[in-house]
C-alpha cells in the first residue's frame, strides 16, 4: 500500500452546520434512510457535534498518515476515520487526541477502538468510536489514503459531507442534499414539547400516530 493525499474538501456552509447542530439523529432517523453508521460507534461522552466530513483510511496496525495529516484539520472539520475493517488497534489515545483538538477540529469519526478514555475525555475532544483497547498503532509506514471516499460502519463518507453526531449515534450526509431533511427535524422537534404533554394529560400514543386506527381496520377485516 502507498500514500494518497488528496486536497481538503470545501467546508460545509456555516448557516448549514449551525442548522445540523440542533438537529438530532433520531429524529432525522424518522425520515431518512442513508447515511447512518453502525449503532456500535458511540460516542464516549454526552454531546453533539456537527461539521464537515475530512476522511481517512487507515490500514490496521499503521497510524503513520493519521500523526501526518492532522497538520491540516480545520475549525469545524470532523474527521472520519475508515481502519479497513481492523477491530482490534487502537490509532487514537491521549496524545493524538491532544494533537487533534488543538488544531480546532470539531471531532473524531472513528470506526475501530480507541485507547486512553480518561485522557481524551479530560482533554474534551469529542470522540466516537468503538469502544476501546490496549494494543495501539504503531509508526510502521504502511501507508492509506486522506481525503477519498471512505466507508465507516456501513455508511459512505465523501470528502465535504455533514457529519453530525450525538448521543443516539453518527449521520454522514451530503452537503447538498440534506437541507430539507434538517428543516423537517427541527420542526418535529420543536413540536414534541406541546404533544408530549398532550399524550401527559391523556392522548394516546396510538390514536396520535395513527396505529390504533390502522389496528383497528385489520381487526374490522377479519
Amino acid at each position: 500500500m502507498t500514500y494518497q493525499i488528496k486536497d481538503m474538501p470545501h467546508q460545509a456552509p456555516t448557516a448549514l452546520v449551525e442548522k445540523a447542530a440542533r438537529a438530532e439523529t433520531a429524529t432525522i432517523g424518522h425520515r431518512r434512510q442513508l447515511g447512518f453508521v453502525d449503532r456500535r460507534v458511540q460516542g464516549i461522552a454526552p454531546g453533539r457535534i456537527a461539521g464537515t466530513a475530512v476522511t481517512l483510511a487507515l490500514p490496521g496496525q499503521d497510524s503513520t498518515l493519521l500523526h501526518h495529516v492532522i497538520q491540516f484539520l480545520r475549525p469545524g472539520d470532523v474527521l472520519v476515520i475508515d481502519r479497513l475493517g481492523d477491530d482490534r488497534h487502537a490509532c487514537l489515545g491521549g496524545g493524538v487526541a491532544v494533537a487533534i483538538k488543538a488544531t480546532g477540529c470539531a471531532g473524531v469519526i472513528l470506526d475501530g477502538p480507541a485507547t486512553d478514555r480518561s485522557e481524551i475525555l479530560d482533554e474534551g475532544l469529542p470522540l466516537w468510536c468503538r469502544g476501546f483497547a490496549p494494543i495501539t498503532t504503531r509508526i510502521y509506514d504502511i501507508g492509506g489514503a486522506f481525503n477519498v471516499d471512505v466507508s465507516c460502519g456501513g455508511a459512505v463518507a465523501h470528502p465535504g459531507d455533514l457529519v453530525i453526531a450525538d448521543e443516539s449515534g453518527v449521520l454522514i450526509m451530503p452537503a447538498d442534499d440534506c437541507e430539507d431533511d434538517l428543516d423537517w427535524a427541527l420542526s418535529k422537534q420543536a413540536s414534541e414539547p406541546g404533544s408530549h404533554e398532550n399524550m401527559r394529560t391523556g392522548e394516546r400514543l396510538g390514536d396520535r400516530s395513527g396505529a390504533s386506527a390502522k389496528v383497528l381496520s385489520r381487526l374490522d377485516q377479519s
